[in-house]
């Protein structure tokens, strides 16, 4: 799984506002005690029409929470909002994934019969998607409905799912990067390599991520093994022990999700492993207090992207296509990267953004540098035995 904001409606103004650099610290807390007596539930966007495969004749599109560009002032998505005036059908949006597992196993059952899923759409991550196109769970895309995809995914990620090269069965949505993050007062030489993490003024001033194919992978490549190569036993035990011996020793003072960025506000952690959008909107609240670099040694870069699940019907497998297509004009995902500070998979982006807002469009948080993007590794796909043992012995030696 990759950061996704809380799931709270409160947040998402408040995210917006930071994202818009409307707030200081102290508007931002005293906004939280305001608005929990007075924002109520947000709605779905454009909702009033049925998926295909559930007999309707819109789309029904499963995403993570605040993943998609939203205005606080009319508690709608503009993007999507255009879209379904310029379609003529409506367009169900749900933030129902809130973990690729459990989302996973509320439509599994399904998945595994080849029935409507309840989703015409869904954007998981892709090594949750590398397992459903192994199990063929999911549905063939139709390249001449995408001749926007063709022409503007960007070329690094045409082959970056290793199950489906090409993208034949999925297409991405956003792309999670991570790396490393400091402080740029407490920490002013940086962290250049995995050894600096261990440096004596930073015990237990060091935090990593839950997730374990960023913190694994990052490990793994400050230890010379590439994530997305081939690797197995022998150098996973190598980054459990490092990863361990750092615990054990008091080193790393905690491992946490979402609520890692808390850590580095109130200075608990000095030092991260870390996800790039998280950076923008703290740096953004706190006067650009950290730096984050993707390592030479090796960042992470995921994908959440969109499958169509078997059981979706033809017709609106084909609604979705063109709905997809229309993300992949870089007008338009302009102003979602706007909102949600993560990779754009579309090329043309950055130049498009410097109408949508100047200031980000040379953020290299978004946009990474072709010297970035050398050092961006994806996680390889794991076979469900892998996956098992992997995840357990990550477990046990975080004492979960």
């Amino acid at each position: 799984m990759v950061f996704r904001q809380p799931e709270d409606p409160i947040v998402r103004s408040i995210v917006g506002m930071i994202r818009g650099k409307q707030l200081d610290r102290r508007q931002l807390l005293r906004g939280v005690a305001v608005g929990a007596a007075g924002l109520g539930a947000l709605g779905l966007s454009a909702c009033s029409g049925g998926g295909g495969g559930g007999g309707g004749d819109g789309v029904i599109w499963g995403n993570w929470t605040y993943y998609l560009d939203f205005d606080d002032a009319t508690g709608s998505y503009p993007t999507l909002d255009a879209f379904v005036e310029q379609a003529g059908y409506d367009v169900q949006y749900v933030e129902d994934i809130d973990d690729n597992n459990t989302f996973y196993g509320k439509i599994k059952d399904q998945l595994q019969l080849g029935d409507y899923t309840g989703y015409d759409t869904i954007t998981m991550t892709d090594w949750m998607n590398g397992r459903l196109i192994t199990a063929n769970q999911v549905q063939e895309f139709d390249y001449e409905n995408l001749p926007n995809v063709t022409a503007n995914l960007v070329d690094a990620q045409w082959d970056a799912l290793d199950v489906d090269p090409g993208r034949k069965f999925s297409v991405p949505w956003q792309l999670p990067a991570s790396g490393w993050v400091w402080n740029t007062e407490a920490v002013p030489k940086g962290i250049k390599t995995l050894d600096d993490f261990l440096a004596p003024d930073l015990k237990g001033k060091v935090v990593v991520l839950s997730e374990m194919r960023d913190t694994v992978g990052m490990i793994l490549a400050g230890l010379g093994h590439d994530p997305a190569g081939d690797w197995g036993d022998t150098e996973f035990d190598a980054a459990m022990a490092w990863l361990d011996d750092a615990l054990q020793s008091g080193q790393i003072g905690n491992v946490k999700g979402n609520s890692y960025t808390q850590d580095l506000i109130t200075g608990d952690a000095w030092a991260a492993m870390a996800w790039s959008g998280d950076v923008i909107m703290l740096n953004a609240e706190n006067d650009n207090q950290w730096t984050l670099e993707i390592p030479e040694s090796g960042g992470m870069i995921a994908s959440d992207s969109f499958t169509v699940p078997n059981g979706t019907t033809p017709e609106a497998k084909a609604r979705v296509e063109e709905m997809i297509d229309y993300y992949y004009d870089p007008e338009v995902m302009a102003q979602v990267a706007d909102y949600v500070t993560f990779v754009p998979p579309v090329k043309g982006t950055q130049e498009a953004m410097q109408q949508v807002n100047p200031e980000n469009a040379d953020n290299p948080l978004i946009f990474p540098t072709e010297q970035d993007w050398e050092h961006l590794r994806p996680f390889r796909t794991l076979t469900a035995e892998e996956d098992k043992q992997y995840s357990t012995q990550f477990q046990n030696v975080l004492g979960l």
